[in-house]
């Protein structure tokens, strides 16, 4: 978590284009096996965050001796803290409407001086697009949080990213929902036991099409290599 937020703080210290910054679980992995698309768009990105359990095993096995997940939703309030010392405005994207108005609130009450820069709901269809970048571009956010759900947050900065303004664009997909007290997140010790996915299964079933990968990713980590766990 400390490198990936002073790596954020680098990236949007220096300003420029448009980074994006993915948050990546199983759930990606699998999806950007069989979409060309998406997977260029994860290539590409400035930088890939461990989202899930699944992912930490699976580097572990390449060699990796990374220990510590870095979830989108653990993520967004400590670089609050950080716009916050930085005097950075944050501008939510996505989720339905009044979720991000909402999370919005929230942090802004929980983390003194904290200025969010804009809220919007709009979507990842091109038809949206126009009304969704003029709100972006006349906020002059400094961190852009899209919450469209992936690969659709993915790829519609991936589309915009030349006509953002922001330095840095991150999709965090439900953590507008978990900010805003709208969907009850893991407890911290089944997030320890890397279970945070069943438990999140257990509150939505339908996530359960989308989970229908996760034996197939296990198996290819497991046919990848070996690594620091065994």
């Amino acid at each position: 978590m400390a490198g990936a937020v002073a790596e954020i703080e680098r990236m949007i210290e220096e300003g420029g284009p448009t980074r994006l910054v993915a948050t990546v679980n199983p759930e990606f992995v699998m999806r950007a096996r069989s979409d060309p698309r998406f997977w260029s768009v994860l290539e590409a990105a400035s930088l890939c965050l461990p989202d899930g359990a699944g992912v930490v095993w699976a580097m572990r096995r390449q060699g990796c001796p990374q220990r510590e997940r870095v979830t989108g939703s653990d993520l967004v309030p400590v670089l609050a803290a950080v716009c916050a010392r930085r005097g950075w405005r944050p501008f939510l994207l996505g989720a339905r409407p009044g979720v991000a108005a909402e999370a919005a609130r929230r942090l802004e009450a929980s983390v003194p001086g904290l200025r969010v820069a804009g809220v919007h709901a709009g979507s990842p269809r091109p038809e949206d697009d126009d009304e969704t970048l003029l709100r972006i571009m006349a906020a002059h956010p400094d961190l852009l949080l899209v919450a469209y759900g992936a690969p659709h947050q993915e790829l519609w900065i991936a589309r915009h990213r030349d006509r953002l303004g922001v330095p840095v664009a991150i999709g965090v997909g439900g953590c507008f929902d978990f900010l805003a007290g709208r969907v009850r997140r893991a407890p911290r010790w089944v997030q320890r036991l890397g279970l945070e996915w069943l438990w999140r299964l257990l509150l939505q079933p339908w996530r359960w099409r989308r989970m229908a990968v996760l034996p197939a990713y296990a198996v290819a980590v497991w046919r990848s290599g070996r690594g620091a766990d065994e």
